[in-house]
């Protein structure tokens, strides 16, 4: 049996912005939005991953129990250029880490998002096997 992480569903205050923000930044396609459950439902392709979008901000007022949703970049200077072109703001610079570069964006409805990018062929074990595939 295999099993590969499939979506992260998010509350969202304003469904919309949230799209146009995966949308513009990171070139989400929008695959289902529709009503279920009484409220609009929104599944984004992002790349190969899926974000699940609910139209419903959280009842948690404090952090959500996401603390980040990671996004793997084949060029991240490319993508950062691109997202501070769009208006995306950085706290700091990407950071570097031997063979592993991230560097961390808000989305919106205060979701954290980390961008990052490795050398696959410097990493060892499972944790090169994590990566490749």
């Amino acid at each position: 049996m295999a099993e590969s992480f499939h979506h992260a569903h998010l509350f969202c205050q304003d469904i919309d912005a949230t799209i146009a923000w995966w949308r513009d930044m990171l070139g989400a396609e929008v695959a289902v939005d529709e009503d279920l459950a009484g409220s609009r439902n929104v599944f984004l392709k992002v790349g190969v991953g899926r974000l699940h979008l609910y139209d419903q901000p959280s009842a948690d007022e404090g952090r959500s129990a996401i603390h980040h949703l990671g996004v793997r970049s084949d060029d991240l200077p490319a993508l950062v250029a691109h997202m501070t072109a769009k208006g995306a703001e950085f706290r700091s610079s990407i950071r570097e880490h031997g063979s592993w570069r991230y560097i961390m964006v808000a989305a919106p409805d205060n979701v954290l998002v980390e961008l990052f990018a490795f050398d696959t062929e410097k990493l060892d074990g499972a944790l090169r096997a994590y990566f490749e595939n």
